[in-house]
């Protein structure tokens, strides 16, 4: 007789349990690593129990960008917190939190796999689009200037030489930092 009844449900569990292991995959092998039957065995979770929480593979990879853009929302809003001057204030913590991503190498690889999925994939582009778009709307009154939007532009500069390895040798990279920081402040 299975036991499989008997087990108690935990759906949110198994859910992150198969968005960790689809990360895992992109990370290691890349993006066209994550397939359904990848991710179910890798995960000893059914093909059932996967499809259940995502019909589609590109259900699973909005999934996983949604999982990534949560985190980086997260790390942006508790730098913005820790940031006493309100004007820019966005600006930095997008800054920051772009500039540290090369020093957390699984969270830098996810993103690196997701940007590539991001050029490639108009859904993902017009979420990633509408995250902007609500962001800028969000700090219109602190983070319109022009300068705020040179730091953005750098920031997303920053992390396309960050991914391709391109750019920096680190040397200049706190001064340019703190340069771009003192443009937030204008």
């Amino acid at each position: 007789m299975s036991l499989a009844h008997h087990r108690r449900k935990q759906p949110l569990v198994v859910r992150q349990q198969l968005l960790d292991v689809a990360a895992r995959l992109t990370m290691e092998l890349g993006m066209s690593a994550v397939t359904l039957d990848a991710v179910s065995g890798a995960s000893g979770v059914s093909k059932g129990g996967l499809l259940h929480h995502f019909p589609t593979k590109n259900a699973l990879l909005d999934a996983l960008f949604e999982s990534l853009l949560d985190r980086f929302d997260a790390d942006i809003n508790e730098r913005m917190r820790e940031d006493a001057l309100p004007h820019g204030r966005f600006s930095r913590a997008y800054l920051h939190a772009v500039a540290n991503l090369r020093e957390n190498p699984d969270e830098s690889a996810h993103w690196a796999q997701i940007t590539v999925a991001l050029l490639a994939e108009p859904r993902l582009r017009q979420r990633w689009r509408a995250w902007i778009q609500e962001r800028t709307e969000e700090y219109v009154g602190t983070d319109s200037s022009l300068e705020a939007q040179i730091v953005r532009f750098a920031a997303d500069g920053i992390w396309l030489a960050d991914m391709l390895g391109s750019h920096d040798d680190g040397s200049d990279r706190p001064a340019l930092i703190a340069r771009l920081v003192e443009l937030t402040n204008k």
